[in-house]
């Protein structure tokens, strides 16, 4: 499922948004269906879808604009759901499961379509493919990065009716050697609900047993035992490349993923620190450090910010205000502001009025003189 979160994340480089993001990288996210981004994505020229578990192309006819579409390392079988995307000009199928070749017969009506990857997948292997896709598909101009030349495709053309009889023989035993391959992965599939006791959730997907873990609740060292080696019993075995087989592998990723992210769902706080300062905030986690800068001043005694700088008081905050000041009259204490006396004030002259020099006063009948002292003045 492709969640609009993800989707936003992806879309930093245009700011988060994303209804006018026109490329976008998915790759490696554990898709398991295309939705969603026909509706929430409508300028898409670029989409990169690769090294998912994809299993069919959906919900993309329209994204009009969309040139590239690199849906390599999937589950597809069959090329299809195409047609709306008129400005498609790459399509890039390399390593998936399409065995049903003459589905390539659905991007004809793609004119723009230049180049197009199918390397890697079983219908590679018929005897004529590339003469059956070169003539199927006259747009064309390299065809698994080969460009196709002008005698090519008319010889391609001249045995096409022979070659399209052999390509659909060939593709209806794959067909049967798939249906065998799904049997099987759904015997295995039951065996292993007998097994552990396992049932399938609302989604088809498999979920252990609530009441089989309550009750060996007690012994988590020997499950946890059995698990590792149930784990390396898992890696271990051989299976064949099918897209059921890849699923498998990338639900058994996702579940160890879980299970590491419950282990480190608490941490110890002596691997934190954190560092509160007035104009901004340090956080270090395991020798990692974040800081953020505060547009607002933080109180380090009280660990507040405050919630808005210091204005002047009006109206009735400024009367308060004015009665916190002193009236000089009622103080008891010491008036610093008149330890100078009154007549040793200078006084204020005019400009250019040009003053006496102070008298000095008689030293004291005692004064000594001492050379080695500096003058004070």
């Amino acid at each position: 499922m492709v969640r609009k979160d993800l989707i936003r994340k992806r879309a930093e480089h245009n700011e988060c948004e994303i209804y006018s993001l026109e490329e976008i990288s998915l790759h490696q996210q554990g898709v398991e269906r295309i939705e969603h981004l026909d509706r929430w994505c409508r300028d898409l020229k670029i989409l990169y879808l690769q090294n998912n578990v994809i299993p069919k192309i959906e919900n993309v006819g329209r994204l009009k604009k969309l040139e590239y579409l690199n849906l390599a390392l999937n589950n597809v079988e069959r090329i299809e759901n195409l047609e709306g995307c008129e400005s498609l000009k790459k399509l890039d199928l390399t390593v998936n499961f399409v065995g049903e070749l003459t589905s390539v017969e659905h991007l004809q009506q793609n004119q723009f379509l230049q180049e197009l990857y199918l390397t890697g997948n079983p219908c590679t292997d018929y005897d004529g493919y590339r003469q059956y896709v070169v003539t199927t598909l006259p747009q064309l101009k390299t065809l698994d990065g080969k460009i196709i030349q002008k005698t090519e495709r008319i010889l391609a053309r001249q045995e096409y009716e022979e070659v399209r009889k052999r390509i659909i023989e060939q593709q209806k035993e794959y067909i049967q050697k798939r249906l065998k391959e799904k049997e099987e992965s759904e015997r295995k599939a039951e065996a292993q609900e007998a097994r552990t006791g396992a049932q399938p959730g609302f989604d088809g997907r498999w979920y252990t047993d609530i009441n089989t873990h309550q009750s060996d609740s007690n012994t988590k060292d020997g499950e946890g035992g059995k698990e590792e080696k149930e784990d390396e019993e898992f890696w271990k075995q051989q299976v064949g490349y099918t897209p059921e087989s890849r699923l498998e592998i990338q639900k058994k990723i996702e579940e160890q993923n879980r299970k590491k992210e419950g282990v480190e769902e608490y941490m110890d706080t002596s691997l934190m620190d954190v560092d509160v300062q007035p104009t901004y905030v340090r956080v270090t986690i395991k020798g990692k450090a974040t800081q953020v800068v505060k547009p607002l001043k933080v109180k380090q005694d009280k660990d507040k910010k405050t919630s808005k700088p210091a204005e002047p008081p009006t109206g009735k905050a400024r009367q308060a205000f004015e009665r916190l000041e002193v009236d000089p009259s009622k103080s008891k204490g010491v008036d610093f502001a008149a330890i100078t006396a009154e007549k040793h004030r200078p006084t204020a002259q005019p400009f250019g009025t040009v003053t006496s020099r102070p008298v000095e006063r008689p030293n004291s009948e005692d004064f000594v003189d001492n050379l080695d002292v500096p003058p004070l003045v």
